[in-house]
């Protein structure tokens, strides 16, 4: 049975599903140096995905849509080559409690000039079903409670089990763009103008010309809360409007994410920090941020815990997180914390880079329930053929070689296999670097032109984290907190945020990948297990698809790529 699921809006993508087993899953913005989010409006994006692993549209058991904005159903307005095509999908929620495996089936989904049927399941439930099938507790047979947090919902909290899945609740009436919202009232991304929300809709414009709110403002400001300190102050005046202003609200279960609600939701939002602005005039917008930070992660935990005992005849012990908001690995290792679990699961594809993924799995469960996928995180984009500069040279390099090369301080790319899944490098789409030298955090930061505030991650040998880290327990996708301890912040400087937390990413020392060989050849060099690990790509596009990219970019002298090192001559 080979299944196809298709994201069409934001953070579009194509990944298809054989017999339980993930083939491949193809985002759109990690092709031609695309940008960040790329939708696809053009249906021969899925019949190229298709070919290139040897397979034509007849050759696929079933289509699957993810839904998208809608009460009802939703509506996308693509082509497939030149001809104008209208396809219809399921709706953002689900309509009723137990009815996130409801779909919507039709015809029309135009593939090489023919029309073929397909399903379209509510886009929380390709959250859901992404999450829970790639987790541990699937492959155990175990249930689970699931929290899905998008920019355009509330926390709704979902209960898994083998046979069915069901919505529990709401958490509170706050969307999870409040994070990014903030940033636009308070900070270096703060902005006179509202913008318009960003649907990320194919074939859609935006209309009012104030701008679309940026997506990427949320990642930006989990770092830079670190320049601030926590003020229960200021956090007493956003519990105070918070009360005012949402805590009453009463449409928790019933509201449904069409356009009109969420324009509208995202308005009390910009209000609600309108007021907060009004009483914080005078205060460092760090602390402000920092602040807010603190009283939204507060509230997670507190309602969750509520919400958990008033829900006591579920016996889960273990909790999937999905939605945009799974990226803050702040409020996921609070959630992990808290002892209300007795594990804590996030895909590396949390947000809606993993809604193609969890579109095909909501028809392999929808036919044999929850069971679990076989998957790899390295299962993204081949490296495409390319024509390197000629001011490049090539020439034989080994992992011991290349290891030589990162201890003298200099960044190489590393580009090895498949890419990645998700919205973060991982070691096939990578810049490495030695974390040795306390400069190198500001060159890899200017060399991709980011602010100096934004940390650089580490990659470590899984075995030596604990020794480095706090908790430093394995942590594959870089999707929880940890804290540097103080005998190695001298040691490694590039890698510790300004808190002297880190975004670490671990892996095995036996793991097939490149990267881990390499590690084990620097540690043996060095004595040192680590390197810093930032995205090989254009600032603000997906990663690099194919070293031509990565040498025409030209901001790193050296390129490793299967065996063969790229240098740039002077």
């Amino acid at each position: 049975m080979r299944i196809c699921g298709i994201k069409l809006s934001h953070d579009g993508a194509v990944a298809l599903v054989e017999d339980g087993r993930l083939i491949f899953c193809i985002e759109q913005e990690k092709r031609s140096n695309n940008p960040r989010y790329q939708t696809i409006d053009n249906l021969d994006a899925i019949v190229d995905a298709l070919a290139e692993h040897g397979l034509d549209p007849q050759d696929v058991d079933q289509f699957v849509i993810d839904g998208w904005a809608g009460k009802v159903e939703s509506q996308f307005q693509v082509l497939s080559g030149t001809v104008p095509v209208t396809l219809k999908g399921g709706p953002y929620v689900e309509r009723h409690a137990e009815g996130l495996l409801t779909s919507r089936d039709a015809v029309g989904l135009r593939l090489d000039g023919r029309d073929f049927p397909y399903r379209s399941f509510p886009h929380v439930t390709s959250h859901v079903a992404s999450a829970y099938c790639t987790s541990p507790f699937a492959k155990a047979g175990q249930p689970a409670f699931c929290l899905v947090w998008d920019g355009g919902t509330f926390p709704r909290l979902y209960h898994v089990e083998r046979r069915s899945a069901e919505f529990i609740e709401c958490l509170f009436p706050m969307i999870g763009h409040v994070y990014a919202v903030a940033g636009l009232h308070f900070g270096p991304y703060k902005q006179t103008k509202r913008p318009n929300w960003d649907l990320g809709d194919p074939g859609k414009v935006d209309p009012g010309g104030a701008g679309k709110l940026n997506l990427g403002i949320a990642g930006k400001l989990m770092a830079y809360i670190a320049l601030g300190s926590v003020n229960e102050n200021i956090i007493k005046i956003f519990q105070g409007l918070y009360q005012e202003r949402f805590a009453a609200d009463t449409t928790l279960a019933s509201f449904r994410t069409d356009i009109k609600s969420m324009e509208s939701a995202l308005a009390t939002v910009h209000d609600f920090f309108d007021a907060s602005a009004q009483q914080l005039k005078a205060t460092a917008p760090q602390d402000v941020l920092a602040s807010f930070h603190c009283f939204l992660e507060r509230l997670l935990v507190r309602e969750m815990a509520i919400a958990l005992q008033r829900h006591s005849r579920f016996t889960a012990r273990n909790l999937c997180i999905a939605g945009g908001c799974g990226l803050n690995i702040k409020w996921n290792s609070a959630l992990r914390a808290t002892g209300l679990f007795d594990a804590v699961w996030v895909p590396p594809f949390p947000n809606d880079s993993g809604s193609a993924i969890g579109a095909a799995c909501c028809a392999m469960v929808a036919d044999n329930g929850f069971g679990p996928l076989e998957w790899s995180v390295y299962s993204g984009p081949t490296l495409q053929r390319s024509d390197v500069p000629p001011e490049w040279e090539a020439s034989p390099c080994s992992m011991h070689e290349l290891a030589t090369i990162l201890a003298r301080n200099k960044p190489v790319i590393f580009l090895a296999a498949r890419a990645e899944l998700g919205p973060r490098a991982l070691g096939s789409r990578s810049i490495l670097a030695a974390a040795t030298s306390p400069r190198m955090k500001n060159h890899l930061n200017d060399i991709k032109l980011r602010e100096h505030f934004r940390p650089v991650a580490p990659i470590c040998l899984e075995d030596r984290a604990p020794d480095i880290f706090i908790p430093g327990t394995p942590d594959p996708y870089m999707l929880f907190d940890h804290e540097t301890r103080a005998e190695w912040r001298d040691k490694i400087p590039a890698v510790v945020h300004l808190d002297g937390s880190a975004r670490l990413q671990t892996i095995c020392r036996t793991s097939q990948h490149k990267v881990a060989e390499l590690l084990v050849e620097y540690e043996n060099l060095t004595g040192i297990p680590l390197l810093c690990n930032t995205s090989a790509n254009h600032n603000g596009r997906g990663f690099f698809p194919h070293v031509a990219a990565a040498c025409e970019w030209g901001r790193v002298e050296h390129v490793w790529c299967d065996g063969v090192l790229w240098t740039k001559t002077p």
